[in-house]
């Protein structure tokens, strides 16, 4: 008998349409032909993790102009706007949003926003707020960028963000899409036209092999929080309906698998390795996705920036 590991059939099998009509692999799922749509440009940038130390304002000015030179019709920002709401004072957290926007005019597209887990503010106990505090939690995102979840459509393409934080009891966070979320996404996807072309965005992968690019942590961690924990509930959705692409953050890599016919495309961090340099081999940068015909083609475009605190992996 063959034994074949995880991270083996990843680098062997993720890009191909695994067929048959029983024993260990599904068939691809038959999907309805594709809608016609119009041609378009936008940027994932994702993991912008402004903070003043490390040069990072500098960091997302020098990215935001480089953004600003790309033709696209609009931008998605992946989630991690700040470096960090989740374990600081009211005070450093009102500090990042508002340095954020500031930095942020320099993007002149039209931005949709995704929640990522440093958008949560004061979940940790060292931060010393409270669950009562009128900005805890997602509060703190949705005061500024509206939604945790929402869709909209553009040229043809209905696009879907995610919220995939689940914030703890025990006041952590870990990758999840709850049930009123996972009803709600279904009831979406089911009323659009048959074979509509769809773009699903979150910031934490649904699908991604990062655990297997590095030896496991001396001391599991208490939450799963580099990916969707309940990804099973998600990804049988996509099976029925005409998902292109889903674009995701959260890791600061660049990698695609390929799962049932479905891209899936982490995008990088523009902050790199959280500003010490590059993240497996990943520098900092963002995405270019062109989407025509029914597929979505990305480029990762970096900016030219160098950490003054090299922590290269």
């Amino acid at each position: 008998m063959l034994h074949v590991n995880r991270r083996s059939f990843l680098a062997l099998g993720a890009g191909l349409a695994l067929t048959g009509t029983g024993g260990a692999f599904a068939s691809v799922p038959s999907r309805p032909p594709l809608r016609a749509h119009e041609p378009f440009t936008f940027l994932f940038i994702t993991d912008t993790h402004l903070q003043p130390e490390l040069n990072a304002n500098s960091g997302c000015h020098m990215a935001f102009a480089k953004a600003q030179s790309v033709p696209a019709d609009f931008a998605i920002q992946g989630g991690d706007h700040v470096f960090d709401a989740l374990g600081v004072n009211a005070g450093r957290a009102t500090m990042l949003m508002d340095l954020y926007k500031r930095t942020a005019d320099d993007l002149t597209l039209p931005v949709h926003h995704t929640i990522g887990n440093h958008d949560c503010f004061g979940v940790y106990t060292q931060s010393g707020a409270r669950p009562t505090d009128p900005l805890y939690g997602k509060k703190y995102f949705e005061d500024s960028f509206g939604r945790l979840y929402y869709a909209f459509d553009h040229k043809g393409v209905h696009v879907v963000v995610l919220d995939s934080i689940g914030i703890t009891a025990d006041r952590a966070y870990e990758g999840r899409i709850d049930a009123v979320q996972l009803a709600w996404l279904a009831k979406d996807l089911a009323a659009q036209p048959e074979g509509t072309p769809i773009i699903v965005v979150t910031h934490i992968p649904l699908v991604t092999a990062v655990e297997d690019y590095a030896a496991p942590p001396a001391r599991p961690a208490a939450h799963h929080g580099l990916s969707v924990v309940n990804a099973y509930e998600v990804l049988p959705l996509f099976d029925r309906y005409n998902v292109i692409g889903v674009f995701q953050g959260h890791t600061h890599i660049l990698e695609r698998i390929d799962w049932h016919g479905v891209p899936y495309i982490t995008g990088g961090a523009v902050s790199g390795n959280w500003w010490h340099g590059t993240r497996y081999g990943t520098p900092e940068g963002f995405m270019v996705v062109d989407v025509a015909n029914g597929t979505v083609k990305t480029r990762y475009e970096t900016y030219g920036f160098q950490t003054i605190s090299p922590q290269n992996t």
